[in-house]
């Protein structure tokens, strides 16, 4: 497969738990973020194939980030990852560009369904 993503989350254990699931899935983990604004300057860089991006991040948030990635790249593909009850944030992401959200806790088939749907 080789896609390359980019993971984006504050939580280093959240971010290790997404790139156990990707890289035991066949997809390359070109990178991570803590935050919003790393986000943006990994996606410049390395212009990966997908970004997971956290919704709730200290500097910029998910949604700010996201919008920002969409303006360097209208094409960007961004699945947005919230936890339980942040309805109206994933709506307003969805609004913003996002492809798709998956829900915390991560089920693994969840992902990589997201995943793929997003990558077709």
């Amino acid at each position: 497969m080789g896609n390359r993503i980019l993971i984006v989350d504050d939580a280093a254990f959240m971010r290790m738990m997404v790139k156990d699931i990707l890289t035991k899935n066949g997809f390359e983990v070109v990178a991570e973020a803590a935050d919003g604004s790393q986000a943006v300057e990994k996606y410049k860089e390395l212009k990966p194939d997908l970004v997971t991006m956290d919704i709730t991040m200290p500097e910029m948030d998910g949604i700010t980030a996201l919008k920002e990635i969409k303006k360097i790249d209208g094409n960007a593909k961004i699945i947005m990852c919230s936890a339980m009850g942040q309805q109206a944030m994933v709506i307003d992401a969805i609004q913003a560009g996002a492809k798709d959200f998956i829900v915390k806790p991560f089920q693994a088939d969840r992902v990589i369904e997201a995943i793929q749907k997003t990558l077709a």
